[in-house]
């Protein structure tokens, strides 16, 4: 490069051309050709490091050059090259014009700065990417981690960068950053708690990337699909997206289904409100009837046995239904439910299975289903309780039973 400079120079003064006139043309005509030689020996680079990386990757079991590959880190390794022969040769393209020289060194260094950052988060995101392709650790925050590394890679950056611009001493630089920590912690405060929350949440397990979230506060219901340093993202049931602040999973209450996700059902929790009114006993010649029914035919045989011997040893007076035990239809139709529920295949028999009388209103009396149906599955679980329902709804009738219907107008009867 040397004999170059010499050579155009030489060549611009033999024209008849001034000193500083040939000294200008050939600084930029040295310039043009670094220029030439950075743009080849990039070229170069990369293609034999992609290259090799390529090969390298396809003979070795691991996944994780493959995606080296993928986030460009060889691509941004070979700008190393021509960065290494700028900082060897760009001298000698300003050695007669010293004024520029300073700038220009300054503007490879911090350049040399950037490529070195941009190389380590090429390095980190792979290394986000394959941690999520293990099992066990897939479900965890670890975009939070991620970005605590790179965002104090890009402080300590920003200092080497400043402190190139500026020629102040580093530890000048951060000891002077270290008188400024207030306003930098009042800056980056949603970024320290979100930090912190991080770590909360992964540490106590409360919540992990696929579980079912509700948190009525800020709109979201569904699957979280995404962990980071300052918001969780929540991918609703209706395919919206809820960002939600990462500090307030640790300072807000919020609902997570996991617990339902890995048990054996999804919980059915439902009433069907009769009316009071219908509600009474039962004669034998309606128990006859209802014997009829296949599902609770021995249970009435067996209940009406009992009741009858009961009354007799207490000589209880039958002239009135209300004297002594008797059945009563509410109580009926609830063993039959229950009986139902029992049978139905998409119940989960292991689980709590139980039909149960509410407490009163001033709309009737509440019959409450609880039960846990076997496929967990949204869609499904609606079908199966839908099924229960309408199977129930019309049952009501067959034990002179009425639901609970609130009806407005003159030509309607009143609940």
């Amino acid at each position: 490069m040397q004999h170059l400079k010499d050579f155009f120079y030489n060549l611009f003064v033999e024209s008849g051309l001034s000193e500083t006139v040939s000294s200008y043309l050939n600084m930029l005509v040295l310039a043009a050709l670094l220029l030439i030689v950075l743009f080849i020996a990039d070229l170069i680079a990369r293609k034999i490091l992609v290259r090799a990386f390529h090969s390298f990757a396809g003979r070795s079991k691991t996944h994780f050059d493959d995606l080296l590959v993928e986030h460009k880190a060889p691509n941004y390794i070979a700008h190393l090259v021509p960065l290494l022969i700028t900082l060897e040769l760009f001298p000698i393209v300003f050695s007669d014009f010293p004024n520029f020289e300073a700038p220009v060194e300054k503007l490879i260094k911090i350049y040399g700065i950037l490529l070195f950052i941009w190389i380590l988060r090429s390095v980190l995101k792979t290394f986000e990417t394959y941690i999520k392709t293990i099992p066990r650790l897939k479900d965890k925050p670890i975009d939070s981690y991620i970005q605590v590394v790179m965002l104090f890679m890009w402080v300590v950056g920003v200092g080497f960068a400043f402190v190139v611009i500026t020629n102040i001493s580093i530890w000048k630089f951060f000891t002077t950053l270290g008188a400024a920590s207030a306003v930098l912690l009042l800056i980056f405060k949603d970024t320290i708690l979100g930090f912190v929350a991080s770590i909360q949440v992964a540490v106590n397990d409360t919540i992990r990337i696929g579980d079912w979230i509700t948190m009525e506060k800020y709109g979201a219901d569904g699957d979280v699909i995404e962990i980071n340093l300052s918001t969780v993202q929540v991918q609703n049931f209706d395919k919206t997206i809820t960002n939600i602040p990462t500090y307030a999973l640790i300072s807000d209450a919020f609902k997570n289904w996991r617990g339902m996700s890995q048990s054996g059902g999804r919980r059915i929790k439902r009433s069907i409100v009769i009316k009071a009114s219908s509600v009474c006993y039962l004669s034998d010649e309606r128990i006859e009837t209802l014997k009829g029914i296949q599902l609770i035919s021995d249970y009435l045989t067996d209940r009406q046995s009992s009741i009858k011997e009961f009354n007799q040893k207490h000589n209880i007076d039958k002239s009135l239904l209300i004297n002594g035990r008797n059945l009563t239809n509410l109580g009926v139709f609830r063993k039959y439910v229950q009986s139902y529920i029992e049978n139905h295949p998409a119940i989960n028999k292991d689980m709590t299975i139980m039909i149960r009388q509410l407490a009163p209103s001033s709309q009737g009396i509440p019959l409450e289903i609880y039960a846990f149906s076997s496929d967990k599955r949204w869609e499904n679980y609606e079908y199966i309780i839908a099924d229960i329902f309408d199977h129930s709804l019309a049952a009501v009738p067959y034990f002179d039973l009425k639901v609970f219907e609130l009806s407005i107008g003159p030509d309607h009867e009143t609940a």
